[in-house]
């Protein structure tokens, strides 16, 4: 059967991965498609990188000896007659944004990664391809080579999907593992995440969790058939994680992981990224360095777990060329036949409120510094019961050798954020208590 022609924008770390792997398996890849999948051209502004990459000639003219042409010019790639699929890895939100409309309004099928832009633009670009008659597929978008997004749109329908909590960024997992696995601060792990290529010069979209709130913005949209809404997500990163808290919540069968949390609840939905305390008997509390993991609850399969690499150049591959393959398959299907871009149909996807922070329900990790008399204990525990918040557990350790106060460190049941906000604000207060109070959230991850 004739080739499919595609064509490349962006061969970087994930589009060099992809060029690499698609002709490695070419034959398998072949045997799964029912047709050759063939990267034609390739766009970049480093012509030197793409040509040796690709073994290319920068030229305007076709495909010639097997060999892809290449160009600076990605705008000439989504006006190319000759492709049939673009796919789009060069990030960001400004260009990426007009050659995916532009793709689509050419009648080209779209493979992206973009997890930033579809989380922002996703509205906007899946109509765009709906109204057009093309795919838009995005599996490299969350979580790497782990093929979350088609267990969402597809092996799970069957489901009322209850929650997800995902740890999808490796850097700050990576970051917190070696801040528990060796005591040592923030800072000093970020500049060695940095030095091992973990983390970019610039660290803030990961460390502020602003990247994990790009990926389950896009989850919370698949599970429960509603729009992309990023601007409504609850976003607090591990910059301000302190060593202490890490080792307090071991000691009480705890680990903290930055999490995606996304749930259905009678009054909305939650959509969220912070520090979380996990159980440290959960799989997903034990995922560690810079692997990912997702754990998806549906009413009738219970808990499922993808676990695997979320980043790097052959693993996000791997989810590309997964795209370029189901797309083949359904190159010429009946568009009202394909799987729904966001796993519901179209004309069937539900307006649930995102809550606010305030509205959310979950436990609480508190750690006060407290002056070392008695009474301390009982004054905060009432502050606590006034705003009908339990007790669950509560360590005080012993202050140092001609020490005048302690750490007190206390769990607490369920109850709405605004209650512990309140509670907060009441014990900071006292005369007792030193500087402000640590609160993390606490997730126990069972049914």
């Amino acid at each position: 059967m004739k080739a499919i022609n595609v064509g490349l924008i962006g061969i970087g770390t994930v589009g060099g991965g992809t060029f690499t792997v698609l002709q490695r398996n070419a034959e398998e890849i072949t045997r799964r498609a029912g047709r050759p999948i063939r990267i034609t051209v390739v766009a970049d502004k480093n012509l030197e990188l793409a040509q040796k990459i690709t073994g290319g000639q920068v030229t305007g003219g076709q495909v010639s000896n097997g060999k892809c042409r290449i160009t600076d010019d990605a705008f000439s790639v989504v006006n190319d007659p000759e492709v049939d699929i673009v796919v789009e890895l060069i990030g960001g939100y400004g260009v990426a944004k007009e050659l995916v409309l532009k793709a689509i309004a050419n009648g080209k099928h779209v493979v992206t990664a973009n997890k930033a832009l579809l989380a922002t633009h996703g509205n906007e670009i899946f109509k765009a391809a709906q109204d057009r008659g093309v795919m838009v597929a995005f599996e490299a978008a969350v979580a790497g080579g782990i093929p979350i997004i088609k267990a969402l749109r597809e092996g799970l329908t069957a489901n009322r999907i209850e929650w997800i909590a995902g740890i999808i960024n490796g850097t700050t997992n990576f970051i917190l593992s070696e801040m528990r696995d060796k005591g040592l601060s923030f800072d000093t792990v970020l500049k060695e995440a940095q030095r091992l290529g973990y983390a970019e010069a610039d660290p803030t979209f990961d460390i502020e969790g602003v990247d994990a709130a790009h990926k389950i913005t896009i989850l919370s949209a698949l599970a429960f058939g509603i729009p992309m809404q990023f601007d409504k997500a609850y976003i607090e990163g591990i910059s301000k994680l302190d060593a202490i808290d890490i080792k307090y919540a071991e000691q009480l069968g705890y680990r903290i992981k930055l999490l995606g949390i996304t749930k259905r609840t009678p009054e909305g939905v939650e959509l969220r990224v912070h520090p979380t305390l996990i159980p440290s008997k959960r799989l997903i509390a034990n995922v560690e360095g810079a692997m990912n993991a997702v754990l998806v609850q549906g009413d009738a399969v219970g808990a499922t777990l993808y676990y695997g690499k979320g980043a790097g150049a052959e693993p996000t591959a791997s989810a590309v060329i997964a795209d370029l393959v189901d797309v083949t398959r359904m190159h010429t299907a009946d568009p009202e036949h394909r799987v729904p871009h966001l796993a519901f149909q179209p004309n069937a996807m539900a307006d649930l409120k995102i809550l606010t922070m305030d509205e959310v329900q979950t436990s609480y990790y508190l750690r006060l510094r407290v002056a070392d008399k008695p009474g301390v204990l009982a004054d905060i525990t009432r502050i606590l019961a006034d705003e009908q918040i339990s007790i669950d557990a509560v360590i005080q350790k012993e202050p140092g050798e001609g020490e005048t106060q302690t750490d007190l460190i206390m769990l607490t049941h369920q109850t709405r954020e605004k209650r512990i906000n309140a509670a907060i604000a009441k014990i900071e207060a006292l005369g007792v208590v030193a500087g402000k109070v640590t609160k993390l959230r606490l997730e126990e991850l069972g049914k």
